[in-house]
């Protein structure tokens, strides 16, 4: 029977073996399938034109048009596979060739990177396969900076980097922190001052970062922190600093979790979030106790008026380490600010930038044992109700002796200060009759008080417009100090306890 099927055949050189339809297992005999690689590789006639006739007439042997398809379409499978791993082959010579080259170890190379920024890390992570696998590490993660000037960055993100840290994460700083203002020969950078209004620090409105259809926002929420509290709240663990700027809709449950999930955290700074005073600070009493900075900047200023005296004794008791206290542009109270500062006996800076209701009736008595006598740096900038008396007061306790510590003292304040009967009667030239004394008994003390020429008290809201024009206007400058730079912002990182704040 086979003669005859034979016979019947035109053309029986040419017949060749069907080729089976099922997928072959190439790893079922390794050296068979490296020995014709090899051949395959090393053929002297394995140019395109050779393969291209070679694959032609394996075609045109295929007596069915589906087992011409097949063998098409296991050439393109071999030819892509083939493709992937010739590359795979060559990143990871590549990959050997940087390890050679580069002159550090792996170890070496994690600790560079571990001192390098997020954004450095991420750019050298995509370079080559080395750095990949180095910038891996949790270590080269545990000081995660994320904070932009645009939003570019989502909670997907943050959650993967929080994920790559876990417990090693140390340092966590999130949000939009605006890039600063400049300011004109002779005016003020501190905030803009109104009766009903204050400017948003941030420059983005929410209709312009929600996210678009088709499109991935750039908007961190408050469920950004919620990887803190994952693997058992690993991550958060051993977090000691947390910078938070800018984050839209961020809520008094959200951070207050967060900070539940931090214990050990030692420095927080908050700047523009939807969140309370009074709850803020009783979640920090409850959960950090060895907290020794605290940096909380209102969304608005003017807010703060629910903080109670049981939640200013509750700080005092429970954040006994606390060294570096700023509460800016809150409505405070002279009696509760007093419970802080004397409390507080490890005070060494205080800032109440733009205070609302503060008068510095808080300052009477002390700078004494035990009662702010730490304190190297004091400001009360554009504290709107501050009085021109208890400035004079104050300064009249230092040249007696008080406040032996303090290196910086700012009263600056760009609506002048406020006269003891009438808040809304404003002074523009004090007359500090003790300064040029107290100057030349404390040759190391650095007073800052800059005032406008002439009166420009704000009732009403103002725009960015208004803003621009009024730094045209004719302004003076009352300023006292004994360093040879004047400027009031060189002292902006000191005066806020922080050497790497922005």
């Amino acid at each position: 029977m086979d003669s005859h099927a034979a016979a019947a055949s035109p053309n029986p050189k040419l017949k060749r073996p069907c080729y089976p339809t099922h997928t072959d297992n190439p790893s079922s005999d390794p050296d068979h399938l490296d020995a014709l690689l090899e051949s395959l590789l090393h053929s002297r006639d394995s140019s395109v034109i050779a393969l291209d006739l070679a694959i032609g007439r394996i075609v045109d042997s295929c007596p069915r048009d589906s087992e011409k398809h097949d063998v098409i379409d296991r050439a393109l499978r071999l030819g892509s596979a083939l493709t992937e791993a010739a590359k795979r082959s060559a990143r990871r010579l590549a990959s050997m060739h940087n390890a050679v080259v580069w002159a550090l170890s792996s170890d070496l190379t994690i600790k560079v990177f571990s001192s390098l920024d997020t954004q450095s890390v991420c750019h050298a992570a995509a370079t080559c396969s080395f750095f990949n696998k180095c910038a891996a590490d949790p270590l080269c993660y545990a000081n995660i900076n994320l904070t932009t000037t645009v939003p570019r960055v989502n909670n997907i993100v943050v959650s993967t980097m929080i994920q790559r840290a876990g417990k090693v994460l140390r340092s966590l700083k999130l949000g939009i922190v605006p890039s600063p203002p400049v300011a004109s020969l002779g005016s003020s950078q501190a905030l803009v001052y109104s009766m009903r209004n204050s400017s948003d620090t941030s420059e983005f409105s929410w209709n312009d970062k929600r996210p678009r259809q088709g499109k991935e926002t750039f908007v961190l929420t408050r469920s950004c922190l919620a990887p803190l509290k994952s693997d058992g709240a690993a991550p958060g663990a051993l977090l000691k600093r947390l910078h938070l700027h800018n984050i839209e809709r961020m809520d008094n449950t959200a951070l207050g979790a967060a900070i539940s999930a931090c214990p050990s955290l030692l420095d927080l700074e908050i700047v523009g979030l939807h969140v309370e005073l009074r709850h803020t600070l009783e979640s920090v009493c409850r959960s950090c106790p060895l907290i020794g900075r605290l940096y909380f900047e209102s969304l608005k200023t003017g807010r703060g008026g629910s903080l109670k005296f049981a939640t200013c004794y509750f700080l005092v008791n429970n954040c006994p380490y606390l060294f570096s206290l700023a509460l800016r542009g809150f409505k405070l109270h002279d009696p509760k600010v007093r419970v802080l500062v004397k409390g507080l006996r490890n005070l060494k800076f205080v800032d109440f930038t733009t205070s609302y209701a503060i008068t510095g009736e808080f300052l009477r008595n002390l700078g004494g044992s035990g009662c702010g006598s730490l304190l190297e740096v004091l400001i009360l900038r554009d504290c709107i109700r501050l009085r021109e008396a208890e400035v004079s007061r104050l300064l009249s306790a230092i040249l007696a002796g008080r406040f032996k510590r303090l290196k910086l003292l700012d009263v600056s304040n760009q609506e002048g200060l406020a006269s003891d009967d009438d808040w809304y009667q404003r002074c523009y030239t004090p007359s500090f009759m003790s300064l040029r004394e107290l100057l030349e008994e404390r040759p190391n003390l650095k007073v800052l008080a800059d005032f406008p020429a002439e009166g420009s008290f704000v009732e009403e809201p103002m725009t960015s417009s208004d803003v621009n024009n009024d730094t045209n206007s004719p302004s003076g400058e009352y300023a006292f100090t004994t360093s040879s730079d004047s400027s009031s912002d060189s002292d902006s990182d000191y005066s806020s306890g922080n050497e790497d704040y922005p």
